[in-house]
């Protein structure tokens, strides 16, 4: 064989490594880094789980305990019952009305607008990709009791005639434990509408056009093609995006984290679950319990 053809030749062939082991070789990166990332920690969470661990004085001082950080849990921990609680009701007010304004506004935008949908659509997913951080940040300042622009705006409100009765005449305490859990509804609700709200307009635009074309042929109102042929076409993309939005209430952690300064708010009303896994962990120092 001459010098050049053996340049030739590629680097699995120099290795003699069989084709058919070629597709594993290119995915095994992904497997390698869910081994170490993903599955170890998992199964390191098992295993710390049954025993009781100070990890500043390192993997030495693991204790086994066998079920006793379970029977904690479920039985006296009353932390972990409020958290729940609280994720729970977040997870029903945070996100139901997400979709029932979500479904309807991506109707609208599909109809009204034709030239400048894509650009109105950008604005309403805004909320979505700024920063967790800084939206709640922004919301601990509009929320202020006595400088916030929400009391603001209520108070405002009240003086309107007739409707002024409907709105606070004092300004409300955002941190009492009967407004905290508000305060992060609204914050969620603001920053996911507009991720629904694309996933249903994309949902949308799938659809054929013939069926809307038959529909305005046929004198159908918006209304009525929005309610009987729009919606039973859109249950796939409900599921799906109820679904995501169930799954990130029970892993809600920065909003309420940074409203509530960290501590859950007035009687934890704002505390949600892993904010409390977070707190057990790292302020309480009982990993065990925690994983």
């Amino acid at each position: 064989m001459s010098p050049r053809m053996s340049l030739r030749l590629t680097w699995p062939h120099r290795l003699r490594i069989p084709r058919r082991w070629m597709p594993y070789l290119f995915i095994s990166p992904f497997f390698l880094l869910f081994a170490a990332f993903g599955l170890f920690p998992l199964l390191f969470s098992i295993v710390l789980s049954l025993h009781s661990w100070d990890a500043a004085a390192g993997l030495g001082a693991m204790q086994w305990v066998g079920l006793d950080n379970y029977l904690y849990a479920l039985t006296r921990d009353d932390g972990l019952r409020a958290s729940l609680f609280n994720t729970l009701w977040l997870a029903v007010v945070g996100c139901v009305p997400q979709h029932l304004v979500a479904l309807p506004l991506a109707y609208y935008l599909h109809t009204a607008f034709r030239r400048w949908r894509n650009g109105v659509v950008g604005l309403y997913f805004l909320p979505f990709i700024t920063s967790t951080v800084a939206v709640s940040l922004v919301f601990s300042a509009l929320f202020s009791k006595d400088f916030g622009a929400i009391n603001a705006a209520l108070l405002g409100l009240h003086e309107l005639p007739l409707l002024g009765a409907l709105f606070p005449s004092t300004p409300i305490d955002w941190d009492q434990a009967e407004n905290t859990r508000w305060m992060v509804a609204i914050v969620v609700f603001w920053r996911y509408v507009g991720w629904n709200t694309v996933l249903y307009l994309s949902a949308i635009q799938t659809l054929p056009r013939d069926l809307f074309e038959a529909a305005r042929v046929d004198g159908v109102s918006e209304r009525q093609t929005f309610l009987h042929l729009v919606l039973p076409q859109l249950r796939p993309m409900i599921f799906f995006a109820v679904t995501l939005a169930i799954i990130g209430s029970l892993q809600l952690f920065e909003e309420p984290f940074i409203l509530t300064s960290g501590t859950g708010g007035s009687g934890q009303a704002g505390k949600t679950v892993a904010m409390h896994l977070y707190s057990v962990a790292f302020t309480d120092g009982d990993f065990g319990t925690a994983s």
